[in-house]
């Protein structure tokens, strides 16, 4: 039986035409793949999103909650802007939890649709292609680009410039795109813990300096803001000058998820080797490896349905 793919086409660059300018549509993108490369029965659904360098936690949640209600269909796949696939993907494969069913195909482009060389179509019938191969079932949210296949939880952009710029560094692609169909090189990454709830969308991303004054802490609460992940340095590293308002928020039910901007280990601030990870002495919690844009997909995750501190610091124990 021919598989059945739901295609979520939200546009951008993928879609872009040039001469004249326009965007093509879902039909329009599925019509510009070679001949005898669509890999399935596809239903194509047109979503106006903002461009992905402007897109709200909003309308990633909102895509990530249609493409896992796609009962019926072997795989979807999803059109996006490259500026913030992996915040999108991140964000679905952290709401899928631990019951992910049918895959979800992340893609985009670089050059647009009627650019010479343009990489679109062929993105799109490797997305297609991917979404519809039961090697893919399981594994949640994946991105594709180039014919490689990135879990999720591991994909960065690494090159904006380039036709296969997502990289899973320091871990291994997940997979790519053969003659047969999908060819795993690695084991997916353990899923995530059960969501509770719809995402919170006003967690804030601050990356740290020194110098950083705590009083943006404090004004980011008093703006409402119902978590903060803060980029760090080396092993979960902040500012001294940042410890008070920490505490205060942690104070204030409002959790505070250190990352790093370098690789750090996956483990608990307090875990860590002496004079590291001090925010984990006034209450933050630690990223566990995460980097700060997925930190902050985990947190909105985590503070679902109106969870606070305790809730974000079980979910990141269990991630």
């Amino acid at each position: 039986m021919t598989p059945r793919v739901l295609l979520l086409a939200t546009k951008d660059v993928i879609a872009y035409r040039r001469r004249p300018a326009g965007i093509a549509t879902g039909a329009e993108l599925l019509a510009a793949i070679p001949p005898g490369r669509l890999a399935a029965d596809v239903t194509v659904e047109d979503v106006m999103t903002e461009p992905g360098w402007d897109i709200t936690p909003g309308t990633m949640a909102a895509l990530s909650r249609r493409a896992l209600a796609a009962d019926g269909f072997d795989g979807v796949v999803v059109t996006h802007g490259l500026d913030t696939l992996e915040d999108t993907a991140c964000l679905a494969d952290l709401m899928a939890g631990p019951d992910a069913r049918a895959p979800i195909v992340i893609t985009g482009a670089v050059r647009a649709l009627d650019d010479p060389g343009s990489d679109g179509p062929g993105n799109l019938a490797a997305a297609i292609a991917a979404a519809a191969d039961p090697a893919l079932a399981g594994a949640g949210a994946v991105a594709c680009l180039g014919g490689e296949l990135h879990a999720a939880r591991w994909v960065t952009l690494a090159d904006a410039t380039s036709a296969t710029g997502l990289s899973s560094a320091p871990h291994p692609t997940l997979g790519h795109l053969g003659d047969i169909g999908v060819e795993l090189l690695a084991a997916p990454p353990p899923r995530p813990p059960r969501p509770h709830g719809e995402p919170e969308t006003e967690v804030a991303l601050v990356r740290t300096y020194p110098g950083i004054d705590g009083t943006l802490l404090t004004a980011l609460a008093d703006a409402g803001t119902r978590g903060v992940v803060l980029e760090g340095t080396g092993l979960y590293n902040v500012p001294a000058s940042l410890l008070a308002a920490i505490s205060d928020l942690v104070e204030w039910d409002i959790p505070v998820v250190v990352a790093s901007r370098a690789r750090a280990r996956p483990v608990a601030l307090d875990a860590l080797p002496l004079g590291t990870g001090l925010a984990g002495t006034v209450g933050a919690i630690g990223a566990r490896g995460l980097p700060a844009g997925k930190a902050r997909a985990a947190l909105m995750v985590a503070l679902g349905d109106g969870g606070g501190v305790a809730a974000a610091r079980d979910y990141f124990e269990r991630l």
